[in-house]
């Protein structure tokens, strides 16, 4: 796959390009059934399926206090669509003058005359331009005079309800571990480096590796089942998210331990999948309590972890085959 970051570096011809466009962020159930049918639209037509996405959100740009956390950074996100067989992606810089950009500017100088774009694919509430003024059948009427054709791509839905970024960001907020994953189709995880810590995990039995992370988005305090990818290995573990009450503690941390585990991994870089949610977070009478606490939670993780195997296909996203952003 190959991915440019700005228009400017975009200069090779495709064959029979077929575009979708869209922030996608979370790469979520619904983005990889509009990937499906733009890989066999372009398959069929012996072309290139193409992504335009955008760096940073417009709303980090434009209304900074109503921006959401992001599920996925723009490196995840790449690496995602290579996962779904994307074969180019377009990631376009967002900014206070591309926000100027009419929606016919955007038809005719990106898609027309930049990509020469033979069809667009995209959902019904897909909207761009100035003032969100284009949508499908902006597209769809400009598209007679351009020469290229446009399809809507119906959105999935899990409970009766269509999966949006918005549902999946609500349900990792409120702790609904198990609907992100459905949402989602994988288990929602973050990155981090593991830190330094207090070190009192490994004086109750408990050795843990801290996480620090830059992820925008986290589940509430309490405790989880979860996974620690490291490299290729996936670690089953329980983990801590919070600020310690039982030692008066103030400062949040994430705190994993991982069974059967006793590698010095200090300054490697590790993923964290949330797999179910445990319970709250509280305080105990002493250290003792806590230790039969955690007792049961981790054997209630096990007992979890038993009945979800890693996933075999497409690993956790590589940074390395990324590139860097300018």
């Amino acid at each position: 796959m190959k991915v440019y970051y700005d228009l400017k570096d975009f200069g090779e011809p495709l064959a029979h390009p077929v575009v979708t466009m869209g922030n996608f962020d979370g790469i979520h159930r619904g983005h990889q059934e509009i990937f499906r049918v733009l890989r066999k639209e372009a398959e069929a037509n012996q072309g290139t399926a193409l992504v335009i996405t955008f760096f940073p959100h417009p709303l980090k740009v434009l209304h900074p206090e109503r921006a959401p956390r992001l599920i996925t950074n723009i490196r995840d996100r790449v690496e995602l669509m290579e996962c779904c067989g994307i074969d180019v992606v377009l990631c376009l810089p967002f900014s206070q003058e591309f926000a100027t950009w009419e929606a016919e500017r955007f038809v005719r100088e990106i898609l027309v005359e930049k990509l020469g774009t033979k069809k667009v694919l995209v959902g019904e509430d897909f909207r761009f331009g100035k003032n969100r003024e284009g949508g499908i059948r902006f597209l769809t009427k400009r598209g007679g005079s351009f020469g290229y054709t446009v399809q809507r791509v119906d959105p999935v839905r899990a409970g009766g309800l269509e999966i949006s970024s918005t549902r999946i960001r609500q349900s990792v907020q409120e702790g609904r571990i198990r609907d992100s994953t459905t949402m989602l189709g994988r288990p929602y995880n973050i990155k981090g480096e593991v830190v330094t810590g207090e070190k009192r995990g490994r004086t109750l039995g408990y050795p843990t590796a801290n996480l620090a992370t830059e992820a925008e988005l986290l589940p509430p305090n309490g405790v989880y089942a979860v996974r620690m990818i490291l490299g290729k290995d996936y670690l089953p573990g329980v983990a801590s998210l919070g600020i310690k009450p039982t030692f008066s503690g103030k400062q949040f941390s994430i705190e994993a331990h991982i069974f059967d585990f006793d590698r010095d991994i200090y300054g490697e870089s590790v993923r964290m999948e949330f797999i179910e949610w445990i319970r709250e977070e509280k305080s105990f009478p002493g250290p003792q309590a806590l230790v039969e606490q955690i007792d049961r939670d981790a054997e209630q993780a096990r007992r979890i972890l038993e009945q979800e195997p890693p996933p075999e296909a497409c690993g956790p996203p590589d940074e390395e085959k990324i590139g860097t952003l300018a």
